[in-house]
């Protein structure tokens, strides 16, 4: 007599064969009417960021502090971000680990700038700086083809002079006690300011660590 087929067998087969969910290797939002993607590259890049034209995807170069990039918050739940960060490369999930809420934010600035995320390891809190050097520069677009010359040719010094930022270990060591990284953008210039002021920056290098509080007690006034 022949025995009836182990039914249980042959489901965990069966899913054993299902294929695992696509991962998510791109992430759409509408700003203004259009469609606006940032996809893993094929290429070397890690990302690129592009939006539709004409039916019709083109690649832009991003400005982190620009309004698509609130639009594109609407979107970026945890979950989804989870699913499209994974595709990067270990060490830069561990930089982007950093940010929870302009994570997209700095995304874009290592993307656009690969070669300062060491610098960017060390000292995060300048992150927020480069995704604003279009504000604090006062330019017109985004300069991540000049701020790459510049890291180029003068290093990191060049680029935190470049920033407007005094370009000393004085200023790196206040960047590096900055407990978050995630700066408030409306403190990115008095602290930038502060570090012009020789009173203040030396009581910025006395703190052992430096909170949002912190800077924006020390720092905010100067504003002014």
């Amino acid at each position: 007599m022949s025995q009836a087929p182990d039914k249980v067998g042959m489901m965990k087969r069966r899913t054993n064969l299902l294929p695992h969910a696509p991962s998510l290797s791109e992430v759409t939002w509408y700003h203004n009417g259009i469609a606006h993607r940032v996809r893993i590259a094929s290429s070397a890049d890690l990302v690129a960021f592009e939006r539709q034209m004409d039916g019709h995807w083109e690649s832009f170069s991003p400005d982190p502090m620009s309004e698509c990039f609130v639009s594109a918050a609407m979107v970026l739940s945890d979950e989804v971000w989870s699913e499209f960060s994974r595709q990067l490369p270990a060490h830069v999930q561990d930089y982007l680990s950093l940010f929870k809420f302009e994570r997209l934010e700095a995304l874009a600035v290592v993307s656009q700038s690969p070669e300062l995320l060491a610098d960017l390891d060390q000292y995060p809190a300048l992150t927020g700086f480069l995704a604003a050097h279009v504000t604090l520069r006062g330019t017109w677009g985004a300069r991540w083809t000049e701020i790459s010359a510049v890291y180029g040719r003068a290093g990191l010094f060049g680029v935190l002079e470049w920033l407007g930022l005094p370009a000393s270990q004085q200023t790196l060591a206040v960047l590096g006690r900055i407990v978050d990284p995630e700066l408030p953008r409306y403190l990115l210039s008095p602290i930038r300011a502060a570090l012009w002021e020789p009173e203040s920056l030396f009581l910025l290098q006395r703190s052992e660590s430096l909170t949002e509080q912190d800077l924006a007690t020390r720092c905010h006034p100067l504003a002014a």
